[in-house]
């Protein structure tokens, strides 16, 4: 076996965070008396989220001033009498209570069962805690490390360095980082000196100088890497 310990990423590698987002918003906006909400103000929410997201990993916001930036700005113009603080706190409830994983998901953690299973993710603590806790992988991690709980968040260096003090672990050849975001998952791997792995299921191009140590489509193909059978 190539890797004794395997670094998951949650959102949009082990669970299907765009159902989970729609979900939660959806029901979010419903609660608040904007049943088309979604409709309304998906795509501005995206744009906005997107931007506070990357403004996380470069160091510019904190999570908890993200969860109610986001929507602090979304509602500034049509909606400014509106709660941001208590819609954001309903926002991460609904959030928690949705379970939607990617296909291969289960079975990919139980055939890699000799390994050591670790989530480390940027996400709200609740919110992935109870995701997890509530899927088919409730008991596959040995830990779940989050961001908002040790202090330190992807690409930087010092949760890897968290992570590796928690599990024990000298030898960085034989752990893996695996992920759906270059800029968070592979570029924070790279970083820290560990193999990455990036999940691609959408093919999509690559435009950054950050590269991966491989690349898959399927969460199905990663069972070669972790064996040194993979052909690339």
């Amino acid at each position: 076996m190539k890797y004794d310990v395997i670094l998951f990423d949650v959102d949009d590698t082990l669970m299907d965070f765009k159902m989970t987002e729609e979900n939660a918003l959806q029901n979010t906006f419903t609660a608040f008396g904007l049943p088309t909400g979604l409709a309304d103000y998906g795509a501005q929410y995206q744009e906005i989220s997107k931007v506070l997201w990357r403004d996380l990993e470069e160091g510019r916001i904190t999570i908890a001033d993200l969860g109610v930036e986001r929507f602090r700005r979304l509602f500034a113009v049509d909606q400014p009498e509106l709660d941001t603080k208590a819609f954001g706190h309903a926002y991460l409830e609904n959030l928690g209570k949705e379970v939607h994983l990617i296909p291969g998901a289960v079975e990919l953690c139980s055939r890699l069962s000799d390994c050591r299973l670790v989530v480390i993710t940027n996400g709200f603590a609740s919110v992935q805690t109870a995701r997890i806790g509530a899927s088919p992988l409730c008991h596959t991690f040995e830990e779940l490390i989050i961001s908002e709980q040790v202090g330190y968040k992807k690409p930087d260096r010092e949760i890897f360095e968290y992570a590796f003090s928690k599990l024990g672990l000298t030898d960085k050849t034989k752990v893996l980082m695996v992920g759906d975001s270059l800029t968070s998952d592979i570029q924070g791997g790279n970083r820290f000196g560990i193999d990455t792995c990036w999940f691609n299921p959408l093919q999509k191009e690559n435009h950054l100088e950050i590269q991966p140590t491989y690349e898959i489509k399927e969460l199905g193909e990663l069972l070669a890497i972790v064996n040194g059978e993979e052909r690339f």
